[in-house]
Order: structure tokens, then sequence, then C-alpha cells
């Protein structure tokens, strides 16, 4: 069953109480500061829901007007506002590193492994499959925002340069929000790369309006799939929504799997925790590498932030063998401390012995044979 299509009031208020408090504090800015945060944020923001709605409305996942998750899923949890504009008035300190963030320079082969990633914060990792390469959710930028002044900023550098990274046979998408989709990413890798952007349905004109060429642009409902070689990409459930203006849910979102001819890993991209991750695994899986968000969430989105012991059960769900977490260490997105997830996570994984690996911002870790030992370097940093 799809979710309500009611208007959700919670988002509504919510909203609306922020922009106000933008307006006010706009008020006091200068008028050069606020057009320069302003600069370039029509092209940030991408296709409008008019250029997408035609391109869309045929899909199974669009309703009324929008793109659905199949379980109601309120972007803001009922009584959770007044908490967390509290929040937003003490601000995010928690959730920033005390020390720098120790970095590992990529090193990458000239050939691709069996089964290894090299991990370069959030959710941007670089997977080797059965001798080829496939590049999630590649975010080079220094904020994660529709403005270069304004909005979540790295905690740490990227550990290496795009022009470092090898040619890959295929850039995976999961989904339009600013800490997955980078314009400046993005067009760098129009001219750096030739493989094929693989991305869900609405994505593709984005990609297109920021100079893609459209005969690198594949994309994808659920349970669609594209081949590049010997690899199968298949697009698959998450329970998230999208949107980079006022706008929401005009472009779909999804988790992906990366299947070759001896190995299988799952790309969790952003999600809160569904049903349909033992169908997954059922279908799709085991699968010998699972990559899941563990960081920003808060009981005010729990549906649509994992936090870190349902992704060790969704991990569980869709037969996963090693765990490597992302979605955090890289961008203060919510309130919880800096090294809170994956402490968390270390402690979920090892009730049900599930194997974790920990790599720093920019290592490398091969999986081909076995599992490798990452040791604790978060500790000294929290």
């Amino acid at each position: 069953m799809l979710e309500d299509v009611s208007p959700d009031p919670r988002r509504t208020s919510l909203t609306s109480a922020l922009a106000a408090a933008a307006l006010t504090a706009a008020a006091a800015v200068p008028a050069a500061l606020i057009g320069r945060a302003a600069w370039g944020v029509p092209t940030q923001i991408g296709a409008r829901r008019r250029r997408l709605r035609p391109l869309v409305a045929g899909s199974p996942q669009f309703s009324q007007g929008r793109f659905r998750n199949t379980v109601p899923t309120p972007t803001m949890e009922p009584g959770s506002r007044g908490a967390l504009l509290a929040q937003l008035r003490e601000g995010r300190s928690a959730g920033v590193p005390s020390r720098p963030v120790p970095l590992v320079h990529p090193e990458v082969p000239t050939q691709a492994a069996a089964l290894a990633v090299t991990w370069y914060g959030h959710a941007s990792a670089l997977l080797e499959v059965d001798g080829h390469r496939v590049l999630v959710d590649p975010v080079w930028g220094e904020r994660v925002s529709p403005s270069a002044t304004l909005g979540p900023r790295r905690l740490h550098p990227v550990p290496g340069p795009l022009e470092e990274v090898p040619q890959v046979d295929a850039v995976l998408i999961s989904h339009d929000h600013y800490d997955h989709l980078d314009l400046p990413t993005v067009r760098r890798l129009v001219t750096e790369q030739s493989a094929p952007f693989v991305v869900p349905l609405g994505i593709g004109e984005h990609l297109r309006g920021w100079g893609v060429p459209a005969e690198r642009v594949i994309e994808l409902d659920w349970d669609g799939a594209h081949t590049v070689g010997p690899l199968t990409l298949t697009c698959v459930e998450a329970r998230h929504f999208s949107g980079r203006g006022l706008s929401r849910d005009d472009t779909l979102w999804s988790s992906w799997v990366v299947r070759g001819p001896r190995h299988r890993v799952f790309f969790g991209g952003d999600t809160g925790y569904h049903p349909a991750f033992a169908a997954i695994g059922a279908q799709h899986g085991p699968f010998d590498l699972t990559l899941l968000p563990i960081g920003a969430y808060s009981p005010a989105w729990a549906a649509i932030h994992m936090d870190p012991e349902e992704a060790v059960r969704a991990h569980g769900d869709l037969g996963g063998r090693v765990f490597l977490p992302i979605h955090w260490a890289t961008f203060n997105l919510a309130f919880h401390g800096w090294a809170e997830p994956v402490d968390r996570l270390l402690e979920a994984a090892a009730r049900v012995d599930v194997p974790v690996v920990v790599p720093r911002p920019g290592e490398r870790l091969d999986l081909s044979d076995a599992t490798p030992v990452t040791p604790d370097w978060w500790t000294a940093v929290r």
C-alpha cells in the first residue's frame, strides 16, 4: 500500500518556523553577503517540477503528483517540532570532531580487485567488483548545500583528488539530496570520466541540465536493471524522500545492488529501515559486502534515516557478510555526537556476530580473500 497522500502539517509548520527564523537572521546580513550566498542557487536546485512531471508520471511509485514510499513515512515524527527547534537553537557542536580526522591518500591499483572498496567519506565510495569499478554517490564539494557560502561544510578534506580516481564502469546515484548528488562533482566527472551515470527516475533531468550528455544518463525505476560489462546494476527500494528546493519528491530515491559473476554488493545510499530489505536479500542476496547508512539519525525523523541498530538489522535482512558503515564522519547533519554512530554500530554488530570494517576516509580495503581488521581510529578524534 502507498503511504497516506494527505499533506503533512508537521512538515509545513516546521518549514514555516525555520523560514521565519531565516528571514529574521537575513535582515541583519549585508545585501552583498546575501547575494554571494544566493549565487548559482537556481542552477544547483536543478530541474523544476514542470519539466520532471511528464518524465516520471508513469512510474508505479508516482501517485497524486509525487513519488511515494510503500509504507507510511512521515518526514517528521509527531510531537517532535518543539524538541527539534530547541536543538536548532542550541547548535550542533556535538557532531564536530575534537581533532582532525585522520585521512589516507587513496592508493587504487591499476587492475580492479575481485572485491574491494575505497571509502572517501560520507556516502562516497569506489567499489571494485569482479575486476570492474563503480563509483557511488560521489561528493567532492566543500558544502552540501545549494549555496557556496552557507550550509553544512566538510569536517575533513577530501582524502584524494577526483582526477586520481581511475576510470570507472558506472557512476551510481541514490537520490538528489545535496550530500549525495553534488553539482561541482558531476561537472568534473563529465570530463574526468566516460562512464554512464545510472540514477533513479527524474535525476537524469538534473544531469542533462548540468551538461551530462544524454547518452551517458541511464534512469531506472525500482527493480529496473542496467548491465555494464559483466556487472548488473539494479535499482531497488529505499525509504526516504527527495528534493533540492522547496518542491519535494519529484524524483525517485533508491538503494543499489551491484552484482558481478562472483560477488554482490549492496549500497544503501540513504534510507530508513523498511520491510523490503528482506525481499531484496531474498531476490538479490546474499551480499558479500553491504554499505549502509548509520549517521544523521534522530527520533524526530526516524522513518527516513536508520540508526545504527536498525542498520545492523537491515544487514541481516539482506544476508550481508561484511558491513561497512557510511553516512557518518564527514558532514554534521544531525544532533548526535560525531563518533556515536560507529560506537553504537559496533556494539549492535557484536551482539549478533556481524563483521564490521571501519576504514579511515580514503582507505582502500581488499576483501577478496579475507575480512581485514580495521583498528579504532575514531576514539582519539571524538
